[in-house]
């Protein structure tokens, strides 16, 4: 008698490959586009009467050119200006820290220095900054010791300034530019390091030409995390700038919270989105751009010998 056939096995139902991102995928749609379009919508509609939010029955960019009017136009610039500062500062603050961290400090300490960073992000974030605002008063423990010190003539007279709110902004998103960077100096490693230190460099010319390099991705994402949520930020700007310190993320709260013209509130964060999106590519053309004659100089070309 032959022998039968073995069984079949029976039919599995497989998923698609992208079926695990599709919660993620979810979470997007609903919490970021749904959101960031329903915005869209309302900038182009109207304020309807005075107890109305919005109305979209007539569309128009007339809330696009109030906008760009020169009453608004001076908040905006200030914002990019306290943005790109605040960036700036945080990254020249942040990387001598993070190298520290990753690199002179000793390996068995790095969790506790870690921990000591993320400190202030178990404190309100509306709580640290009337923190500065106590702080930084004319009245203010800092103002007396400075006198005392004869470092100032009179009371500190900083508070309601833009450089109150570059300090608030400092301190309030310093942990996003530090950690992203410590991970980043944390991945280089030592050897490498040593093997450069081997060949004849510097200290300097190692950090510059080996460190530096391989940490960029970490710089990149620490100045991403750190620009975007402060060019939004408005409780900053109100409980340190005043209206000196005038920031787009008020107006924007203001047109929603006060106004209730949720259609030229919707036109603002619009701009500021673009605002965002237009400065971190011109940012990144410059980067690449100015990277570009290094890396061709620095490219290892192999030649065929006859």
């Amino acid at each position: 008698m032959p022998e039968a056939a073995p069984a079949a096995p029976p039919s599995r139902l497989r998923l698609p490959r992208f079926a695990l991102a599709l919660p993620a995928g979810l979470w997007l749609v609903v919490f970021f586009v749904v959101p960031i379009a329903t915005i869209v919508w309302f900038s182009f509609g109207y304020k309807p009467g005075l107890f109305g939010t919005h109305a979209n029955d007539v569309l128009s960019l007339e809330r696009y050119r109030e906008t760009f009017s020169s009453t608004f136009f001076a908040t905006f610039r200030n914002t990019l200006w306290v943005g790109v500062a605040g960036t700036a500062l945080c990254l020249l603050v942040g990387m001598p820290a993070a190298y520290w961290m990753a690199v002179k400090a000793p390996a068995r300490r790095r969790g506790l220095l870690i921990a000591l960073v993320m400190v202030p992000y178990w404190t309100n974030f509306l709580v640290r900054t009337i923190g500065w605002q106590v702080i930084l008063a004319p009245q203010g423990w800092l103002s007396g010791l400075l006198q005392s010190l004869h470092l100032t003539s009179g009371p500190l007279d900083i508070l309601y300034t833009r450089t109150a709110v570059l300090i608030g902004v400092v301190y309030n998103y310093l942990p996003l530019m530090i950690l992203p960077l410590f991970v980043a100096f944390d991945r280089v490693g030592e050897p490498l390091r040593e093997a450069s230190k081997d060949l004849g460099a510097t200290r300097w010319r190692t950090f510059t030409r080996v460190t530096l390099p391989l940490a960029r991705p970490g710089i990149v994402a620490g100045t991403v995390l750190v620009f975007i949520p402060l060019m939004g930020d408005y409780v900053t700007a109100t409980v340190l700038g005043g209206a000196r310190g005038n920031m787009v993320g008020q107006l924007v709260a203001s047109q929603f919270q006060t106004a209730q013209n949720w259609a030229l509130g919707s036109a603002m964060a619009v701009v500021l989105i673009l605002v965002i999106a237009v400065t971190v590519g011109v940012f990144a053309a410059l980067a690449w751009l100015v990277g570009r004659p290094l890396r061709a100089r620095h490219r290892l070309v192999l030649e065929e010998v006859p």
